[in-house]
């Protein structure tokens, strides 16, 4: 009984130690960086919860799920141009998807919150969790869909200049 005590403290503590490696090792260097204060500050709290501590915003509740104007999603934390309209789609899941990504703008890793392997996806800039990445998007483009939370989002209109020439005959 007593050898079967110490080999659970051994797992526990060998656990403990491969968590706190991985963490400790894991850690990117973003080019912006903040403290969890300041996050706090920058952001409301929704956002701050799926962008910093890697939450997921309830399905069919975010503003960009059934939303398709033209123009750009920019990370809500930093700013960064993520998506272009052009790639967004309904997948019917409940949060916004896009089948591509503006190049070289995520940083992807293995997420195993529920229990099994999924694509995280995070904004290369600030290393804010955005959502995640499945191979069920449409096969006529990429066959990827990027399902990602409306509010690790902020979207900005592509505004159409128009011309006027005054004294100009049509």
């Amino acid at each position: 009984c007593n050898i079967q005590m110490n080999i659970n403290k051994v797992y526990y503590l060998l656990l403990i130690f491969v968590f706190a490696f991985q963490t400790t090792f894991s850690q990117n260097k973003y080019e912006v960086t903040k403290t969890d204060k300041e996050w706090k500050s920058q952001l409301n709290e929704l956002s701050y919860l799926v962008l910093r501590k890697a939450y997921t915003e309830r399905p069919y509740t975010g503003k960009y799920d059934d939303f398709y104007e033209k123009g750009t999603y920019h990370c809500a934390g930093c700013d960064e141009p993520l998506y272009k309209s052009d790639h967004k789609y309904n997948s019917y899941c409940g949060w916004p998807s896009f089948d591509r990504e503006i190049s070289d703008k995520l940083e992807y890793d293995v997420d195993y919150k529920l229990g099994y392997p999924r694509t995280e996806i995070k904004c290369k800039k600030c290393g804010g969790h955005l959502g995640h990445v499945f191979n069920d998007g449409p096969k006529e483009t990429t066959g990827i869909r990027h399902c990602v939370n409306s509010v690790a989002l902020v979207f900005k209109k592509t505004w159409q200049r128009k011309i006027i020439v005054i004294g100009q005959k049509n």
